[in-house]
């Protein structure tokens, strides 16, 4: 028994749809206590990675309204094994390839795919279709006829691009449209969607005798009006209901013979001539019958598409999910992102890992990538990318609708006065476009190697550490998505069953919970669902409480998740007594957030196996604060301190200087090949 449409789109491409949205949030439904305290978690780290508004930002490059809704659903469920991953990104890469060969159109904004979901769902209970959801259903067919086309067009110009578009190619070519359905259709619905005359001869000849009875009686109407004594203006045919009739301007009764169909307080009389009354019968009865010829028209056409009905909801279900690749691929060749190269942990020594490693022999000495268990150069935050370019969009469309204003006022003559303060506007306008130009969002490098486990970063508030854990979260949930990771070359990143994140400041109101309570919970809920697959980032672990018992727990939490927990785990902290656990633990590595300080402003870079030490002497002491103040700091400092952040600044530069070494032999090497 064929399963319905509607209970088939509750299930898009493998996908639940048993999302609920609030205040653009997704949240899954969940039966038992146990799923719904997993739920939570899940879900509350997505929505502190904010990858609701990804979702978002992703759907908006589908064409249709059910490619959009099917993308976000697929995109939040998150559920994805590991070879379904890997399909996902075959999918994605596959249509960046079509995109990219420019032969194949995939513009779906004409075919309106709720309609045809409509037509499938009258047409399996015996209901005529209406016109415009036939000409869905042939915009929908005529749509992947001329994808087909232009496929094995492609595919005989060079077999080779079956392989290369796989999976999509064999998705399209499975595909199977019936042309006789397309051929009834276009014989029989016109392009506006109206019913042809000659869709039939009892069409026709329905439609050809209401044409006849209306000109009759608008001649009838006219002759009535012009030999009426009073004024003629105050008189008008109307259409009422159907039956043509006159409407008097004034409660005076006219010189003509007719029926009253209503009158009174000032409004007018409404009167159907006798004579019009058998030509409005007439009328009234040519009209039922065209209706009738037309409902038998689409009748026909009902029944063509019921006994194709199980090919054209396949058709159906594989163009939603070909919006939804489109979306993900035209997401990706928007922000500018690149094929991630996932794996499971286990396999990273594998065939997996093995063909993620440069084949050039040259630099396969050079080749970074197998060193590490996660590899994420330069990768942008997409949400910030995304406000980045529309904002400098916003700021030169302004400066565009400022120079516009001042052409028209030269045009027009106006005072220099005037004209010289729309010039000085457009200077301002022009200086902040430069600026944003000039200050683009700082990518991150991201390189965890293979022993590693757990990740402290340290770095000064609003120095980038928060961004830092949102961008490796989104960036592990883009692949496992099937999305590009937005970073300047391929990145290497393990599958993750999981990404929990404990980030922010809010509070447990609902269970009377403060600040650090509420974290401690969630970290706890973390600790009990993490598995060695999953990927926890944790935000300023241990604060919010005594300083001295913050970092203690903090220790013992990261060392928990160390030895029995995550996979990887990434934690920021202001804790100096954290940084100690990578001298103890080969599990654990440092890095900090680089502080600019002689313009006394944070880079948003990332420092490599450096920990972070205190800025805060060293600025006020630059800020102008008296020195006396600064001494008795450093004093109640202590040397001891103040010799530990010697020997940071010298690893500092250390690793600096080595980082230069290191991109000059690269530069060196790519030369030489």
């Amino acid at each position: 028994m064929p399963v319905p449409l509607f209970a088939v789109l509750g299930n898009i491409c493998g996908y639940p749809v048993n999302i609920i949205r609030k205040r653009n949030v997704y949240f899954k439904v969940s039966s038992s206590t146990e799923d719904h305290n997993q739920s939570r978690v899940k879900y509350d780290s997505l929505r502190v990675l904010e990858w609701d508004k990804l979702c978002d930002s992703v759907a908006c490059f589908a064409r249709t309204s059910l490619g959009r809704q099917a993308t976000k659903t697929q995109l939040w469920s998150l559920n994805q094994t590991f070879q379904e991953s890997l399909r996902l990104l075959q999918e994605t890469n596959a249509a960046i390839l079509m995109h990219n060969h420019g032969s194949f159109n995939m513009d779906l904004t004409s075919v309106d795919l709720a309609f045809v979901e409509s037509a499938i769902k009258h047409a399996r209970r015996g209901l005529p279709v209406e016109a415009n959801e036939a000409m869905a259903v042939l915009s929908l067919l005529l749509f992947v006829e001329a994808l087909q086309l232009n496929l094995k067009a492609a595919i005989k110009e060079d077999s080779d691009w079956y392989k290369q578009f796989m999976p999509l190619s064999e998705m399209i070519t499975e595909l199977v449209v019936n042309r006789p359905i397309i051929k009834l259709i276009l014989q029989v619905i016109d392009e506006d969607g109206s019913v042809k005359d000659s869709a039939s001869s009892a069409l026709k000849k329905a439609r050809d005798r209401v044409r006849t009875l209306e000109r009759k009686l608008h001649q009838l109407m006219d002759n009535l009006i012009r030999n009426e004594t009073k004024e003629a203006s105050l008189l008008e045919a109307n259409n009422i209901n159907g039956r043509w009739c006159i409407r008097s301007g004034t409660d005076e009764l006219t010189s003509f013979k007719g029926l009253l169909l209503s009158s009174g307080s000032g409004l007018g009389n409404i009167i159907e001539p006798l004579a019009a009354v058998p030509l409005n019968d007439e009328l009234q009865q040519a009209r039922a019958l065209a209706a009738k010829a037309e409902a038998d028209v689409l009748l026909m056409v009902t029944e063509k598409i019921q006994m194709d009905h199980h090919e054209i909801e396949k058709i159906l279900r594989s163009v939603i999910q070909l919006d939804m690749i489109y979306a993900r691929a035209t997401y990706s060749l928007s922000f500018g992102g690149t094929y991630p190269n996932i794996f499971l942990p286990e396999d990273i020594d594998g065939p997996l890992a093995e063909s993620c490693r440069s084949k050039d022999k040259a630099l396969q000495a050079s080749n970074p990538k197998k060193e590490w268990i996660f590899y994420l150069p330069k990768a942008y935050h997409p949400l910030l990318l995304q406000q980045h370019r529309q904002k400098l969009r916003m700021a030169q469309k302004d400066i565009r609708t400022a120079a516009a204003e001042i052409r028209r006022r030269k045009l027009q003559g106006e005072n220099m006065a005037v004209k010289g303060k729309a010039e000085i506007e457009l200077s301002s306008l022009e200086k902040q476009v430069r600026a944003l130009e000039e200050a683009p969002p700082v990518p991150i490098d991201f390189f965890i190697a293979k022993k590693t486990r757990v990740l402290i970063i340290t770095g000064p508030n609003t120095g980038g550490k928060t961004i830092c854990l949102k961008t490796v979260g989104l960036a592990a949930m883009m692949a496992k998505s099937g999305l590009h990771v937005l970073s300047s070359e391929s990145a290497k990143i393990p599958w993750f069953d999981c990404v929990f994140a404990d980030i922010g400041d809010e509070q447990s109101l609902s269970q009377s919970l403060s600040t650090f309570s509420g974290h401690l919970k969630q970290i706890s809920e973390i600790q009990s669902q993490s598995t060695s697959r999953s990927l926890v980032l944790l935000d300023e672990v241990g604060a919010g409480t005594n300083p001295l018992e913050g970092a203690a727990l903090g220790m013992s939490l990261l060392e928990s998740f160390a030895e029995s927990g995550a996979l990887l785990t990434v934690a920021t902290t202001h804790h100096g007594e954290l940084k100690t656990l990578k001298y103890s633990n080969d599990a654990f590595e440092n890095a900090c957030m680089e502080f600019d300080e002689e313009n006394l402003k944070p880079t948003y870079k990332i420092l490599w196996g450096v920990p972070g030490r205190s800025n805060a002497i060293n600025i006020a002491e630059r800020l102008g604060v008296p020195s006396i103040v600064v001494d008795n700091a450093r004093e109640l400092y202590g040397a001891a301190n103040a010799e530990i952040d010697e020997v940071i600044i010298d690893m500092e530069t250390f690793k600096q200087n080595f980082q230069e070494l290191i991109n000059e032999s690269q530069h060196y090497l790519m030369r030489k090949c």
